[in-house]
């Protein structure tokens, strides 16, 4: 069943195709990853999908509901949240206080403690987010998506800045989030290693379309993804 149905979407930008006649459908419950070149309409897809842009053409649907041209705030009301690249939390306050008012309700503490321990962060609980080293910081913002309980979350580059060995845990925490609570997630990354780790459909991006889709080997081993990386057929960097 899907729960997001993308189709025929456009956006211009003067005589530019920043999104050009892309279609895409999501499965209820799965993880997706979507990579391309710089300036391929990465960002502005997702810009398409929260309402922060409309689209010139093409429709939205999301869990059967045409949601094309809302604003944000009922998108996001929806169930549709979205992690962009660099994190924006409450950084005077603790992690705890972060994820409670995140959560826009009285959450249990039980339930509170659960996406701290999801996150890694249960040891920093009542430490100032400020403090928090970058990759960590990454990791709360999920949490803040966790905390808003919605059914799609779409991750910006989660890893930029991160260490490998934040990169791995990243990799680790968005497969364990997308088994254990049955999100759907669709992640926009450049680090093949981390996309390789996450072991799931991967869609490359190229002027504003979908040039290929299919598993990591196949995906990596294509001689056209080669030359849009590339501009040649060599292999994709090793992860």
């Amino acid at each position: 069943m899907s729960i997001l149905e993308l189709k025929s979407l456009s956006k211009c930008f003067g005589g530019l195709r920043a999104v050009d006649d892309f279609t895409l459908t999501l499965a209820e419950g799965s993880l997706n990853a979507l990579v391309g070149p710089n300036g391929c309409g990465k960002s502005t897809l997702f810009n398409l999908i929260t309402g922060l842009m409309r689209p010139d053409a093409g429709k939205i649907q999301f869990k059967g509901q045409n949601i094309t041209g809302w604003p944000p705030h009922k998108i996001a009301r929806l169930g549709i949240g979205r992690k962009f690249q660099v994190p924006a939390i409450f950084e005077e306050l603790s992690l705890r206080e972060n994820l409670i008012i995140a959560a826009r309700k009285n959450e249990q503490r039980a339930a509170i403690d659960n996406i701290l321990e999801q996150i890694n962060l249960s040891n920093e609980a009542h430490m100032l987010a400020g403090e928090l080293a970058h990759g960590q910081k990454q990791w709360l913002e999920i949490g803040l998506l966790l905390a808003q309980a919605p059914s799609l979350i779409l991750l910006d580059e989660p890893t930029a800045g991160m260490t490998a060995a934040e990169t791995h845990a990243t990799a680790e925490l968005i497969t364990r989030i997308n088994r254990e609570r049955s999100m759907t997630v669709l992640v926009i990354e450049h680090d093949m290693g981390f996309i390789e780790h996450l072991a799931c459909p991967l869609h490359v991006m190229s002027k504003g379309q979908i040039l290929k889709s299919g598993n990591f080997k196949v995906i990596r081993n294509d001689s056209e993804v080669k030359a849009l990386y590339f501009g040649q057929s060599e292999a994709m960097p090793d992860a």
